[in-house]
C-alpha cells in the first residue's frame, strides 16, 4: 500500500506542475493583443483629428495678385557700383571682374549707400579676395556670394537695407 500511496502522490504532483510552453504561449498571445490594440488605437486617433486644409487656390491667387499689384507700384531703387577687378584667392591665380547693382529698400538707404561709398567698396573687395574659383564657378556659389555681399553691406548700414544684389557683369579669367 505504501507503494500505491507514493505512486498516487507523484502522479498528483505531475498534474499540478505548470507547463512552461502553455504559459509562454498565453503570455505572447496577450502581448500580441496589446500591441495590436495599441497600434489600432494610434491609427484611429491619427485619423480622427484629420481636417481638410482651409486654403483654396482661388483665395491664394487673389492674395498673390494683390501682393504683386502693390509691389508693382513700388519702384525699385537701384545703386550701381563701379565695376570691381579683383584677384581671387587660390593657387592658379585668377582675376574676377564684377559689376554690382544694389536694390535698396527705400531712398534713405540709397543715400546712405552713396555716402558709404569707399567703405562699401572695400567690404565687397574683401569678400571677393577671400573667394576661390571653385567658390564662384557654380550657380550656388554665385547666389551665396550675392547673399554674403548683401549681409555684409547691411551690417555697415545704419538705417538702410540692401534688398537684393544683382550682377550686371561677372567674368573670371
Amino acid at each position: 500500500m505504501a507503494d500505491g500511496e507514493n505512486g498516487g502522490a507523484e502522479s498528483a504532483s505531475e498534474g499540478r506542475s505548470f507547463d512552461a510552453g502553455k504559459i509562454l504561449t498565453l503570455l505572447l498571445a496577450v502581448l500580441n493583443l496589446g500591441v495590436m490594440g495599441g497600434g489600432g488605437f494610434l491609427i484611429y486617433k491619427s485619423t480622427l483629428g484629420f481636417e481638410r486644409p482651409s486654403i483654396r487656390e482661388d483665395v491664394v491667387m487673389e492674395e498673390l495678385k494683390k501682393d504683386r499689384e502693390s509691389e508693382d507700384n513700388a519702384e525699385a531703387i537701384l545703386y550701381t557700383m563701379d565695376p570691381f577687378t579683383v584677384n581671387l584667392n587660390g593657387s592658379p591665380r585668377r582675376v574676377i571682374r564684377v559689376a554690382v547693382s544694389l536694390e535698396m529698400l527705400d531712398k534713405e538707404g540709397f543715400e546712405e549707400v552713396v555716402t558709404l561709398g569707399p567703405s562699401a567698396r572695400d567690404a565687397v573687395v574683401q569678400i571677393l579676395n577671400g573667394k576661390e574659383f571653385k567658390d564662384v564657378e557654380t550657380i550656388q556659389g554665385k547666389l551665396f556670394l550675392k547673399d554674403q555681399i548683401a549681409v555684409t553691406l547691411n551690417s555697415h548700414l545704419k538705417s538702410g537695407v540692401v534688398k537684393d544684389v544683382f550682377f550686371n557683369d561677372f567674368l573670371v579669367q
